[in-house]
């Protein structure tokens, strides 16, 4: 069955009192599926609109459940990444057998009213703190009828709602569906060239910084609060060109405020649960030397941590 097609998207995961996704005290909805591949996806399990089965070996403790019920045969510890991705058929019978939850389901479909219920859990918290629902990713906006039914039901009972977004997406119907309940949107600007965009991360920019550029002036006027972000990425995202590029664009968009985003090298952990490597090199996490040059490219730039 396909997901967008039967009321329902496919969730990652719903994150209850997180602190890093916007003001105050948030639930935070990570959506399955992204139009865009960046190589250093800080949330690589988020990037197939499809479920896929996790292994975690520093939590398994060897106990073989999982290998008795695996209809398949696909589980093994010679096998290099313990699942034999060829040979496994997704039924996830073994992440419901394993008891430490080494083996997990990435991706469950849910329903509009189930996300709701989970989310309001915590209205109080997000009254008494000023925070909300953060809905992100993967892409949110790869399920729009279903984030806006979503965000409707919120800002009905009075939640804030914010949408963090790769930024490719289609505008008019972000506009119709999206726009008029969101209260922020926080769009991530990578590469300002164009050949490598595409090459690094599987689209060009072009989309993107259009709809950047239509977001910012539409909260000059009186939309959402837009905040774009930079994922400072070592060779990539934070080097001297691409970040004086990013500042001009920025500017000349007319936008006041900006947040570098420090680099965070634990998703090459995330890829190996997935049964994949990465040839990316980067290991370490932005210092703050790193931070403090490639804030003085945004020195005319309110910068939010």
């Amino acid at each position: 069955m396909n997901a967008r097609n039967a009321g329902q998207a496919l969730i990652l995961n719903i994150r209850r009192n997180s602190l890093d996704d916007g003001p105050g005290i948030r639930t935070t909805v990570f959506f399955k599926g992204c139009p865009l591949n960046c190589i250093w996806c800080h949330n690589p399990e988020s990037k197939k609109a499809k479920p896929e089965l996790s292994y975690d070996a520093a939590v398994c403790v060897g106990c073989g459940t999982c290998a008795w019920g695996c209809p398949e045969s696909a589980i093994s510890e010679n096998n290099p990444y313990f699942v034999d991705r060829e040979k496994c058929s997704l039924c996830f019978k073994c992440a419901e057998a394993c008891p430490s939850r080494a083996l997990k389901r990435m991706g469950t479909p849910m329903t509009v009213a189930e996300v709701v219920e989970s989310a309001l859990k915590d209205a109080a918290f997000y009254r008494s703190s000023g925070g909300g629902v953060t809905l992100s990713g993967g892409e949110p906006t790869a399920y729009m009828e279903f984030c806006s039914e979503l965000m409707s039901e919120l800002c009905s009972a009075g939640v804030d709602t914010l949408v963090e977004t790769c930024g490719l997406f289609d505008f008019d119907r972000f506009s119709l569906l999206i726009l008029p309940y969101a209260s922020r949107i926080f769009i991530d600007i990578k590469l300002m060239d164009s050949a490598r965009h595409k090459e690094m991360c599987g689209a060009d920019n072009r989309v993107i910084l259009s709809n950047a550029r239509r977001l910012i002036e539409a909260s000059a006027q009186g939309g959402p609060e837009i905040l774009p972000r930079i994922p400072l990425i070592p060779g990539a995202t934070d080097t001297d060109e691409n970040l004086a590029a990013s500042a001009a664009f920025l500017m000349d968009c007319g936008a006041t405020r900006v947040s570098l985003l420090s680099y965070n090298p634990t998703w090459t952990d995330k890829m190996r649960m997935l049964g994949e490597e990465t040839k990316f090199a980067a290991s370490s996490w932005t210092s703050a030397e790193k931070m403090e040059s490639c804030r003085a490219f945004f020195k005319d730039f309110e910068i939010v941590r």
